[in-house]
C-alpha cells in the first residue's frame, strides 16, 4: 500500500499539456485503477511502451503479462469479462486488431462482453519501426465487426476523457492511441460522450471532418484556408462508431466535405462519412488518408509529409479540389 499511496501523488490531467496520448492512458489507468477494484489489465509484452506498466507495478495481482501471445490475451480477456472484471487489453495495434482478430470477433464481440482493447502505436506516426509496425487498417477491422465501439481520440487530454468514459460503458471498445507526442487541440472545458462529435467551427465552403493527430492538423489547414478567403470548419469526429450523424448533415450542409485521418481512405474514417452521407446527403466528398499503400520508414513529421498529411498539405489539396 505504501508503493500506492506514493505513486498517488504522480497523477496528473493532461488538459493543455502536450504528450503522448498512450502516456495519458497509462496515467489514468492507473488512477482509475485505485477507484475501481474490478479493473484488470492484460499486455503482450509491451507494458514499457503501452504504457500499462505504471498499473503493473500498483496492482500486480490485477496486471496479466501474456508475453507474445496476443490471440491468447483477447480470448483471456473475454474470460475475465465474464467473470464481472472490466479488462482492458492493450498492444500494438498492428497486432491488436491483425493477429488477434478472429478472437475479438468470436470470443469478445459476438458475445458483448465488456472488454476494452485499448491499441498504442497506430498509424504511420509510429515512425522508424516501417510498414510491418504501422497500422493502416485497424479502424476498418475494428469497424465491420458488429457491435464494436471505435474511438480515436485528437491529444491525451481527451484520451484521458476516453478511458474514464469507457469504463462505465458496458460493452465491446476498441481505442486506438498513439506513439508520439502530440499538441493539446481540445479545449479544457471539453467534455467528452461516446458517440458524439465536437466541432471547433463550422464553414460554408467546407467542413473538414478528421480523428486522432489529424484534427490538429486539420485546424492548420482550416487557418490557411481563411487566409485565402474559404470559410472552413474543424470537425473532430473521435468516435468513428457509432456515428454522429446529426453533426454530419450539418457539416454536409458545406459545398465540400473533406475526411482526414492517418488510416487507410479505405475502410476507415473516410469510408465511414462517404458511407452515411452517400445514403442520406450525398456530397462531394475528399478523402485524405494513406492512399492503398503501406507505410515506410521514416521519423514521425517526415511520414506525415511524405503522404500528404500535414496541415498545408491539406489545404492545398482543397483547394485544388475547389478550383
Amino acid at each position: 500500500m505504501g508503493q500506492v499511496s506514493e505513486l498517488k501523488t504522480e497523477v496528473k490531467s493532461f488538459a493543455g499539456l502536450e504528450a503522448a496520448t498512450r502516456d495519458a492512458y497509462g496515467e489514468i489507468l492507473y488512477k482509475l485503477g485505485l477507484e475501481n477494484p474490478d479493473i484488470v489489465v492484460l499486455d503482450a509484452d509491451l507494458s514499457s511502451s503501452t504504457k500499462t506498466q505504471k498499473f503493473a507495478k500498483a496492482f500486480p495481482e490485477r496486471f496479466f503479462n501474456m508475453g507474445v501471445s496476443e490471440q491468447d490475451m483477447m480470448a483471456t480477456a473475454a474470460g475475465l469479462s465474464l467473470a464481472g472484471k472490466i479488462p482492458f487489453a492493450s498492444t500494438f495495434a498492428i497486432f491488436a486488431t491483425g493477429r488477434a482478430w478472429e478472437q475479438i470477433r468470436q470470443s469478445i464481440a459476438y458475445s458483448g462482453l465488456n472488454v476494452k482493447i485499448v491499441a498504442t502505436h497506430g498509424g504511420i506516426t509510429v515512425g522508424e519501426d516501417g510498414a510491418s509496425h504501422q497500422a493502416i487498417e485497424d479502424i476498418a477491422l475494428m469497424r465491420v465487426i458488429p457491435g464494436m465501439t471505435v474511438i480515436v481520440p485528437a491529444d491525451a487530454y481527451e484520451t484521458e476523457l476516453v478511458i474514464k468514459e469507457i469504463v462505465k460503458y458496458k460493452g465491446p471498445v476498441y481505442v486506438r492511441l498513439g506513439r508520439s507526442k502530440v499538441k493539446p487541440v481540445m479545449p479544457e472545458d471539453y467534455r467528452f460522450s461516446i458517440g458524439k462529435a465536437y466541432a471547433f467551427s463550422f464553414g460554408k465552403d467546407v467542413n473538414i471532418v478528421a480523428c486522432g493527430v489529424l484534427v490538429r492538423e486539420a485546424l492548420i489547414a482550416s487557418r490557411i484556408l481563411k487566409d485565402k478567403g474559404i470559410d472552413a470548419g474543424v470537425i473532430n469526429l473521435s468516435t468513428i462508431k457509432p456515428l454522429d450523424e446529426e453533426i454530419l448533415l450539418r457539416a454536409a450542409e458545406a459545398s465540400l466535405v473533406v475526411t482526414a485521418e492517418e488510416h487507410s481512405v479505405i475502410g476507415g474514417l473516410g469510408g465511414a462519412v462517404s458511407e452515411f452521407l452517400s445514403s442520406i446527403k450525398p456530397k462531394p466528398l475528399l478523402r485524405i488518408g494513406i492512399r492503398d499503400t503501406f507505410g515506410t520508414s521514416g521519423s514521425s513529421s517526415e511520414l506525415m509529409k511524405y503522404f500528404g498529411l500535414t496541415g498545408e498539405q491539406i489545404a492545398e489539396e482543397i483547394i485544388q479540389r475547389l478550383r
